[in-house]
């Protein structure tokens, strides 16, 4: 007897109408969205609300190397010499540096890694002191506050010098990653969570901001970084009147690593 079956009836899965990007501002006001979706080539764990950031990079007896060492960055640079002198300030071996995997670079994603995290609280300051911040005020505002991280660090002189590190193709990964979450932290802190197209054009164009004003500190000599913080106004003013159409992160990272390059080349260092 011939046995004839039904085929199971298939669920079709509904979407909401995407929104035109171009007609969208590009920080929008908080909406009450899920979590962004994640990046679907890499596995990079951006912030929702249901899922916090992953823990840092960084083993307790690195970190305590590289916190003693980050106190000798301003007079040593990014180099050899801070990391020997943090360990000996820690109480550590001589030869302490060398659980290092990745030498003066570990010091300089301590410095990427700490100012991010400490992003946080800064935007619970900004929320209790302004609270009518617009989203895109907000962001402004975080950009800033991490540019001063950099002043108050004192690395803004050595920073052309952890740049062309950072350009040496086994590290330009790292710190393409770092770049990218630094843009997902301060839109995070910001409060947009919009899930729509410019999800990741915001964050692009945020990442390309950020690089170019960074870039830019390095040379300014007006009191305060004045010349920095209208440069920065000025580029996100540029970026929200053009809809967020930007060049890739990695082109970004390409020209201003290769800027500091060519200033340090002009100072006669060997690179």
């Amino acid at each position: 007897m011939r046995v004839t079956t039904t085929p199971a009836a298939r669920s079709i899965a509904t979407y909401p109408d995407c929104p035109n990007p171009q007609r969208r501002q590009k920080f929008s006001q908080p909406r009450p969205r899920g979590p962004p979706p994640s990046l679907p080539a890499s596995s990079r764990r951006y912030h929702s609300r249901d899922h916090p950031p992953p823990p840092g990079p960084f083993t307790p007896a690195e970190a305590t190397l590289l916190s003693a060492a980050y106190t000798h960055v301003p007079s040593h640079g990014f180099t050899p010499e801070s990391l020997a002198l943090g360990a000996r300030d820690a109480g550590l071996l001589d030869i302490s540096p060398s659980i290092l995997p990745d030498g003066v670079f570990s010091l300089i994603r301590w410095h990427l890694h700490t100012q991010r995290t400490s992003l946080a609280a800064k935007a619970q300051r900004l929320e209790a002191e302004n609270g009518s911040m617009t989203v895109a005020d907000k962001v402004e505002a975080l950009t800033w506050e991490r540019l001063k991280g950099n002043v108050e660090a004192g690395v803004v002189p050595r920073w052309q010098e952890a740049l062309a590190i950072m350009a040496q193709p086994s590290y330009v990964p790292t710190s393409i990653k770092e770049l990218a979450q630094l843009a997902d932290e301060i839109v995070y802190l910001a409060g947009d969570v919009s899930v729509d197209p410019s999800w990741y054009t915001k964050r692009a164009s945020l990442s390309a901001i950020y690089a170019a004003a960074e870039l830019f500190q390095t040379t300014d000599q007006s009191p305060e970084f004045r010349e920095t913080r209208a440069f920065l106004r000025r580029r996100l003013d540029e970026a929200a009147q053009a809809g967020g159409a930007v060049r890739s992160i990695g082109e970004w990272i390409g020209f201003n690593a290769g800027a500091a390059l060519n200033v340090l080349r002009s100072k006669g260092v060997r690179i």
